[in-house]
């Protein structure tokens, strides 16, 4: 694997808009090359400020000596953005679905380390709906992996490949008519992959781990706030329309604003609690409309679930302590 090292983080803009062009002449596979690139960060220093915003909009304490265990996702979502705009990553990055997110967090973060970020594409893999690639984040404190995650997106595409199933199941509830699924916009207008569908109900049934869909105790019942998706979208540089106001949304076919995925993962585990050392997994369900009333759930076993009406189920995960972690 080729590392590239930056000096500083590639900018969103410029990047999701080359992404953007590049979509249409893109043909995914699962067996299509991938690049083997490493891109790594050195001397990467956390903006408290921004990090203090970023705890205000998701509901974790303000001013704590460590990071919350999402927040490295906002450092290397640039990252990942400048592999899958690459003119080398196969799938379009138009119409990807962010349908998971493992996360494992090594040690306690501290706000104040310097750390080094890294980002590479570890592979494709065929999914009944297409192809998903894992792109995997990692970072590293003196030498030390201290927090790595992996985040599936999913380029939908006609496919005759079944997966073979790990016993999860098989139905998929449509989050949003096709037509929304690849929004046709300009470049200009693309500010955010991680979510262009990311609320799009797709799920990865192939998983060996996948989560046992069950109804949790009812913890908390949340009332969103319309103007969640422009307050996450200036703590983490995610400006996508969709979230930002129902008239941009609705040029993505989306009914109102929609709550980024990463924000309600955040959100849930802010409520949940999160062991220094900890494995944290989540799927993403469907869209949460803004404003709108969801309710948290949450059991012994460490399992959440975020469900709004009628018991739709938006996101399910579970967290559980690393085994001899600092």
């Amino acid at each position: 694997m080729n590392a590239v090292t930056l000096t500083v983080a590639p900018a969103l803009g410029p990047l999701l808009a080359r992404g953007a062009l590049r979509s249409p002449f893109k043909r995914p596979a699962p067996d299509a090359v991938f690049p083997r690139t490493r891109l790594v960060l050195p001397g990467l220093r956390v903006d408290l400020a921004g990090l203090a915003a970023y705890e205000r909009v998701c509901g974790f304490p303000t001013g704590e000596p460590h990071l919350p265990v999402t927040y490295p996702h906002v450092l290397g979502f640039p990252l990942a953005m400048r592999l899958m705009s690459d003119r080398d990553f196969p799938l379009p990055l138009l119409g990807l679905v962010h349908t998971s997110v493992e996360i494992v967090r090594f040690a306690a973060l501290p706000a104040d380390g310097e750390y080094e970020l890294a980002a590479w594409v570890e592979g494709l893999a065929p999914h009944r709906r297409g192809t998903e690639a894992t792109v995997v984040t990692g970072l590293r404190l003196d030498g030390d992996v201290v927090w790595e995650s992996r985040s599936t997106y999913l380029a939908r595409h006609r496919t005759d490949r079944r997966p073979a199933s790990s016993g999860s199941a098989e139905s998929v509830e449509s989050a949003e008519p096709a037509e929304a699924v690849e929004p046709v916009v300009s470049a200009e207008s693309v500010v955010s992959a991680e979510s262009v569908v990311s609320a799009e109900s797709a799920e990865s049934a192939e998983s060996a781990e996948a989560l046992e869909d069950v109804v949790l105790p009812v913890v908390a019942e949340w009332r969103i706030a319309g103007d969640v998706g422009r307050r996450y979208g200036a703590a983490s540089g995610d400006r996508n329309p969709i979230h930002l106001h129902p008239l941009t949304a609705r040029l993505f076919g989306f009914p109102r604003a929609i709550a980024h995925g990463m924000w309600t993962v955040a959100r849930c585990l802010a409520a949940h609690g999160t062991p220094p050392a900890a494995v944290v997994r989540a799927r993403f369900r469907a869209p949460v409309l803004l404003p709108g009333t969801v309710t948290y759930g949450a059991d012994g076993a460490g399992r959440f679930a975020l469900r709004g009406a009628g018991g739709r189920l938006h996101l399910d995960g579970e967290v559980r302590g690393l085994s001899g972690g600092g």
